[in-house]
């Protein structure tokens, strides 16, 4: 995603007086070379020129197990299906939605990859590559794209595979037939994705059709009113590369313009920008801001937007909004979004993993110690859990389970390592390698995680895996000699694509008046760090980035981080915050007192339970109103968790036998009888046989084959409980139920449990799971192949050195630790001591108030007096679980989770979703929280 370090290559353009120093490209950009710092790393924890070879070569074998299967499996297709070994064609697969905006039939992975290829000193495939690319890759198809993913991926690929072609030409030795054939292709797409642009602010829509442009009828887009301000911000590199190198002036004055507009609507007092904005009205749609996804690269683009091209109104630009970043979204170690017009107000209790890129740009910066701070506690994120969850909440929760496998956190480490030479980070970077090996590597490639808890995956291997993952690791750990050119002379685009820093004094534009003044003034402290004095920003002290991580070391597992810094300055210097839902005490007068002012009632019910009210008129002021319906908002988010924690989580089949060797993982519907493999932790493990009848809804005929085995039953016909109950008596030892819905898959459904049927079924003692059609389907297709196929049934899946402990296994197995039980262990001491941690309530029922009720918007909630905590230094969010079955919590209808459906097999009606009613304020504030997850879903936002 950022930026490598930029090299000698002069740029256009003199700084202001005190806004830029002698040796700039270094010290303004806060990087040494490692070799320079090396001196001040700990003795003795060093790693070894060999080690760092070793594993050099380790990533490029992994790259050439992802690369050679999706050339021998997938192309020309877009991108590689690992779990099915086979090439993702847009239209000929099930829509996964904005995901597949990126897809464009220009074989995506392979443009994607050129300049990969190249860093690798793959020199030769690169060749081949560039050549495929010009013969077969068409730009000219009927589709519509994501004019963003276009951008970075086809577009930044194109001119990445151009630089590098370009540099190795000049060499002498390969590519001497190249004559710009690939940045003719670049200026072919660039005219292609112009017609976005045609709008009365300047931002591009946020689709076009590569044939027909945006408003034509054949062009089916162009009537979408909304973008994210990445999606318009995240273009100035590759345009303006495109016109410098073209000579070509429209691409960089159309990214200009859509920066500055962005710009000219950034909320005045806070300085923030928020997520999604009106292309023809400017006005802001999601009024949340922070540094994940939505904004992510727009902050990054402006800072490097000044580096390659030399205008200063986009570092002023940077610099503003980084003051206001660190003023308001940063509570070390956490980046919590914030309202742009109230920026003291958190937004959410969550963080998405998009943010890992932010340590890298505050590397680049120069503002070393956040960086530091934020990226050990990712750190220790992953650690808890293999890999960085799509989303996780302020006290480490898993919040969206997935992990496509994003390189952001690669990045960062990579300059976190540049910047600092501290050896810690190479050990980072070795259990990143180890955890892709152990969790995502499959026979055909690396699949993306569908549960970072389960360890199941998901049968896709984005583009951006091959261009960015790859080519940070094995910068990571390859000395700058051992390079084939100097990467330093570069600027890595958002996806890692490489431009040229010569690209600086070529073919500029026309001198601009620098606009950013005009709408504010600028306050110079915010350059402080511009040109930052080496030995402030790297002291020689040995111990000094570990001075800053130590204290984050057990800040997952043991700790919950609270903005203290920003707490302790309001109560100290001005009004306090808002009361929080996480921190109220029904016993606490100070807090009573709070909801009187929000309007928010609290009255005793008969039965012991405590019931709130909010009335907004009766609020002292409409900012204590809105504060109360924040509080509400919060309630009823800690009750929808905690119901969703007491659902059954998803379980694992692990495919353990000839040639999968435990790297397939299908995620698994549980069932509320038989087995608990939650409790059994080495779970059943056998071969797999089809039961006879498929459906299993009558007495086994097949009793011999399934003796011992694991059975296979098809969904349908009887309930789940007689089909286990039936194999049961046939001698198997479990049972897989697949779902006879053709294509369905545990990628578009939500988590389906397998409900008893009613009776009493302490007789069903073996584990029963539940697959959908397309997981099922890869069991079957293997028993088709190989035969004799063995699975693992767990709740989560298991490391390959603890399946094969005391068996033989090939060689090429990626060798394992037997970490896993003692990871597991403390997993498990951690989810205890949180069960312990006391709790706020133990009801919380919304119901709607009569609308007209004192003339006002109201809201409801109830919570059991007799279980109010005294305060717990112990606890961080408390869990609100349910003590009445007539008075269940109730549930927004929100689909960013995994939301459970327990059924019985004849009545797939029988839902276990309990939709509450509330407020329609509320319920337009928690479907931005639906929206969030729709941006992310957009892979590289």
């Amino acid at each position: 995603m950022t930026g490598a370090v930029p090299g000698a290559q002069g740029r256009s353009g003199d700084a202001p007086a005190g806004r830029r120093c002698p040796g700039w490209r270094l010290l303004a950009l806060g990087l040494l070379s490692a070799s320079s710092v090396l001196a001040a790393a700990p003795a003795g924890q060093a790693m070894g020129r060999e080690e760092k070879r070793r594993l050099g070569n380790q990533v490029i074998e992994m790259f050439d197990h992802a690369y050679s299967n999706y050339m021998e499996h997938a192309y020309p297709a877009d991108e590689l299906m690992p779990l099915t070994c086979r090439g993702r064609v847009r239209g000929q697969e099930p829509s996964r939605g904005d995901v597949d905006d990126a897809l464009g039939k220009f074989s995506l992975t392979l443009i994607d990859t050129l300049d990969t290829l190249v860093v690798l000193n793959k020199t030769k495939e690169f060749e081949d590559a560039v050549t495929k690319v010009i013969r077969d890759v068409n730009l000219d198809n009927d589709i519509v794209v994501s004019v963003f993913e276009t951008n970075i991926r086809v577009l930044g690929g194109l001119l990445g595979g151009h630089s590098v072609a370009i540099m190795l030409k000049e060499k002498g030795e390969v590519m001497q037939w190249y004559n710009g054939e690939l940045l003719h292709m670049a200026k072919l797409l660039g005219y292609k994705l112009l017609p976005a642009f045609n709008t009365t602010s300047g931002l591009p829509y946020p689709r076009v059709n590569l044939k027909f442009g945006v408003r034509s009828p054949e062009a089916r887009t162009g009537t979408e009113t909304d973008t994210c301000t990445a999606c318009a911000g995240t273009l100035i590199l590759e345009f303006a590369a495109l016109s410098r190198f073209t000579g070509a002036s429209i691409f960089e004055e159309y990214a200009r313009k859509a920066l500055d507009f962005l710009w000219e609507k950034r909320q005045r007092s806070s300085n923030l920008v928020g997520v999604t904005i009106n292309i023809h009205t400017g006005d802001w749609v999601r009024k949340d801001s922070g540094v994940g996804a939505g904004i992510d690269s727009y902050y990054e683009y402006l800072l490097k937007a000044y580096v390659l091209l030399g205008d200063d109104s986009f570092l002023e630009r940077f610099n503003t909004h980084y003051d206001a970043i660190m003023r308001y979204i940063s509570q070390p170690p956490l980046l919590l979004d914030v309202h742009i017009h109230k920026p003291m107000l958190n937004a959410r209790t969550w963080m998405d993993s998009l943010l890992a890129f932010f340590p890298g740009l505050q590397v680049l910066k120069g503002d070393i110690r956040p960086a530091i701070e934020t990226h050990e506690m990712l750190y220790q994120v992953i650690k808890k859990h293999n890999f960085l969850p799509e989303a996780f909440t302020t006290d480490f929760r898993v919040h969206w389970a997935q992990h496509p496998l994003r390189p952001e956190f690669a990045e960062s480490t990579y300059f976190l390592y540049k910047a600092t030479g501290d050896p810690y980070y190479l050990e980072v970077g070795k259990t990143l390698i180890e955890n892709l090996n152990k969790y995502a590597r499959v026979p055909c490639g690396f699949a993306a995680m569908k549960d970072v808890r389960t360890g199941s995956h998901e049968d896709r291997m984005d583009s951006f895996f091959l261009a960015e993952m790859f080519k940070y690791l094995y910068l990571l750990f390859t000395e700058k000699e051992d390079l084939t050119f100097d990467i330093e002379d570069y600027i890595f685009t958002t996806e890692a694509h490489l431009l040229p820093l010569w690209l600086s004094t070529t073919n500029q534009t026309a001198p601009r008046k620098n606009i950013t003044t005009e709408y504010t003034e600028l306050d110079d402290s915010n350059f402080d760090w511009t040109c930052p004095n080496t030995q402030i920003l790297f002291p020689n002290d040995p111990m000094y980035a570990q001075s800053i991580r130590e204290p984050l070391k057990n800040v997952v597992d043991k700790s919950c981080p609270r903005s203290v810094s920003r707490v302790e300055e309001s109560l100290s210097n001005g009004p306090k915050p808002p009361l929080r839902a996480r921190d109220f005490m029904a016993s606490n007068p100070e807090h009573l007192e709070i909801l009187k002012k929000m309007g928010v009632s609290l009255i005793h019910l008969k039965d012991g339970r405590v019931q709130l009210v909010q009335h907004a008129i009766q609020a002292t002021s409409s900012l204590d109103a809105e504060d109360g319906l924040r509080f509400m908002q919060e309630m009823i988010e800690l009750s929808s968790q905690q119901q969703k924690e007491q659902q059954l989580p998803p379980r694992a089949v692990q495919i353990v036998s000839h040639p999968f060797f435990g790297r397939v993982v299908l995620t698994a519907g549980p069932a509320q009888f038989g087995m608990d493999l939650s409790k059994h932790k080495s779970g059943t493990r056998g071969f797999v046989a089809v039961s006879k009848p498929y459906n299993g809804c009558s007495e086994i005929t097949n009793p011999d084959s399934l003796k011992n085995k694991i059975a296979l039953m098809q969904r349908g016909q009887c309930m789940f409980a007689e089909k286990a109950r039936n194999i049961q008596k046939a001698g198997a030892i479990g049972g897989i139920v697949i779902d006879d819905n053709e294509g369905s898959s545990s990628d578009t459904a939500p988590l389906f449990q397998m409900a008893g049927d009613g009776k009493n079924t302490d007789d069903i003692t073996i584990p029963m799971l539940f697959l959908f059609n397309k997981e099922g389907s890869i069991i079957l297709d293997a028993i088709q192949e190989y035969e004799a196929v063995e699975v693992l049934l767990s709740d989560k899946a298991k490391d390959r050195a603890t399946i094969f402990k005391d068996k033989m296994i090939p060689n090429y197995i990626i060798d394992s630790n037997l970490e896993m039980e003692s990871m597991d262990q403390k997993s498990s001491d951690n989810d205890s001591h949180n069960e312990r941690s006391e709790e706020i309530s133990t009801d919380l029922n919304l119901v709607p108030q009569d609308p007209e009720e004192e003339g006002g918007l109201s809201s409801h909630a109830e919570l059991d007096s007799s279980r109010v905590p005294l305060p717990d230094e112990d606890s961080c969010i408390p869990k609100l679980q349910e003590t009445s079955s007539n008075n269940p919590v109730s549930e927004l209808d929100n689909p960013i989770e995994e939301q459970s459906k327990i059924e019985t097999d004849s009545n797939p009606s029988n839902s276990w979703d309990n939709k509450g009613q509330s407020m329609d304020s509320i319920l337009a504030d928690w479907n931005e929280d639906i929206e969030a997850f729709e941006m992310m879903e957009k892979d590289e936002l």
